[in-house]
Parts: C-alpha cells; sequence; structure tokens
C-alpha cells in the first residue's frame, strides 16, 4: 500500500493531507520502507510487512493513533508486528561471502540498522525496540563488534561524483573489502563487471552522461545476482511502494557508518534487491 493509497482510504476518497499528522507520516513512510526492506533483504517482503501494519491501522484506531504519533511511534509499532511474526531467513543460494550480520540475534540487527541506517539516536532505538537506552547502546555495540569480522568481498563503486567514488572506496576499504573498478556511466559499469565480476555493486541513480545507475543494474542483474546498495540524494523517490524499487537504499549526504551497515545487511541476503 503506498502512502498516497493509505492517506486516501483514511480521508475516504482522494489523498489529502488533513494535519501536520498526516504530513509527518507521509515524509516517515518512505523510511520505514527502506528500513523493512533492509531488514527482510527484498522489497517486496518489506513493503508486505508495512502494508500489513497500515491495513491494520484502518481496522484498529488505537494502532491508527500510535502511527500518526511521530516517526518513533511508527517505527515502534512496526517493531512489534515484526516482532511477533517469523524473522527471514536468507534466500536459498546466498552469496558464498556471507556477511558477519547473517550471525547476528534479530534484536543487534534490528538495533544497528535503526542506529546506523535510520539515523535514530540510541535513545530513540530503545524507544522503538523497548529497551533501556543502555541495552540499546549494547545491542548496537555488539553488531558493530560483530560486523568487523566480515569476510572481504570485491566490490564495483557507480559513481560518477570523483570525490564521492573516492570517499566509497576509502569506507570500502576500512570494512577490509576491496574496490574492483569505479563506473561513472551505464555503459562502462556494465563493461566492468563483465570484466570484474565483483561480489557486491555500490550504485549512484544519476549518472555522468545522463544515463541510469537503475538500468545499469538491471543489466548487471542478468549476469549475477551480486547484492546492489542503491545511493542517491532523493531516496524517497525509490520509496513508494508503487512500483519495482531497491531494497538496499542510501541517501546522500551519508555517514561512514550507515555504508558499513548496508553493506553488511546487503551480503546477509546475497540478493540484487530489486525483489
Amino acid at each position: 500500500m503506498s502512502t498516497q493509497s493509505y492517506l486516501s482510504k483514511l480521508a475516504g476518497g482522494e489523498p489529502v493531507i488533513r494535519d501536520q499528522a498526516d504530513t509527518d507520516l507521509a515524509r516517515a513512510l518512505p523510511y520505514l520502507r527502506r528500513y523493512a526492506r533492509s531488514l527482510t533483504g527484498r522489497q517486496s517482503a518489506g513493503d508486505a510487512v508495512v502494508r500489513d501494519l497500515l491495513e491494520s491501522s484502518l481496522h484498529d484506531s488505537a494502532i491508527r493513533a500510535e502511527i500518526r504519533d511521530g516517526a518513533i511511534a511508527l517505527f515502534r509499532a512496526f517493531t512489534r508486528l515484526w516482532m511477533a511474526g517469523d524473522v527471514p531467513h536468507p534466500p536459498s543460494g546466498v552469496c558464498e561471502h556471507s556477511s558477519q550480520i547473517a550471525r547476528m540475534p534479530s534484536l543487534p540487527r534490528q538495533a544497528l540498522l535503526l542506529h546506523q541506517l535510520e539515523g535514530f539516536s540510541i535513545a530513540q532505538t530503545g524507544a522503538i525496540l523497548g529497551l533501556p537506552e543502555s541495552e540499546a547502546d549494547k545491542l548496537v555495540q555488539q553488531a558493530l563488534a560483530e560486523l568487523r569480522l566480515d569476510e572481504p568481498v570485491r566490490v564495483l563503486v557507480i559513481e560518477d561524483v570523483g570525490l564521492i567514488a573516492s570517499h566509497l572506496e576509502s569506507i570500502i576499504a576500512e570494512a577490509g573489502h576491496c574496490v574492483v573498478a569505479n563506473a561513472t556511466t551505464a555503459a562502462q559499469a556494465k563493461i566492468l563487471f563483465a570484466r570484474e565480476q565483483p561480489d557486491l555493486v555500490l550504485s549512484d541513480v544519476q549518472l555522468a552522461d545522463g544515463s541510469s545507475g537503475i538500468d545499469a543494474v538491471d543489466a548487471i542483474a542478468e549476469l549475477s545476482d551480486a547484492p546492489v546498495i542503491f545511493i542517491t540524494a532523493f531516496p524517497e523517490m525509490l520509496l513508494t511502494g508503487e512500483r519495482p524499487e531497491p531494497a538496499f537504499l542510501i541517501g546522500k549526504p551519508f555517514r561512514d557508518e550507515t555504508v558499513r551497515a548496508a553493506i553488511s545487511q546487503a551480503l546477509f541476503f546475497g540478493s540484487h534487491g530489486r525483489q
């Protein structure tokens, strides 16, 4: 269920923003989808849990009031629904360079993604997970320590801005991985991927010659199931829930810790991330 269709059902007709709570919810839902996709490893699975939450709120006034009470309350309601279900396992044929995050229990993974990917403070992460701040901090530190044990992988970067490409290469190297090439156009990305056969791809969406990183990744997906992380200045444009969209997505500007967490989570699921 997209944000617009949900607001339409709330209003009993056309999608409208009725008050500040609707505005805040509309802004937060794309990022809840990003979190859900990162947690499940697939767009379809992540969006399905978000859809279940929204549909439940249409029939339960308490849930509806909670998810309209700010981002922390929205993520807390999602977490409660998520924890009541089964934690997904990596799909069959998972990448041989399986991430250390695959061996993490669910709570440390959630804490890491909430703090590092979504940018919640430790206190806010604890509030979402229903834990004291000290416990949330322990979970994040546990997850970070385990990430440092990841096995090295070979990475293709698709980024047309030199400074950003260099920054990503530095982050990847510090995480113990190796950048095998950097492409600046979709055509170059296809050639370099075929030549280098990397284990992971980090891609911008808009490239130097006006070509699309998404088109490049679609072509790459025909050759390999290497996981892909998209990096874009406008992540909300790819988090609508209305069409096939990336499972792993980072906004610009990004933090080093966010990139490292996304890499480990993408390697956990070992899928190209647009399912």
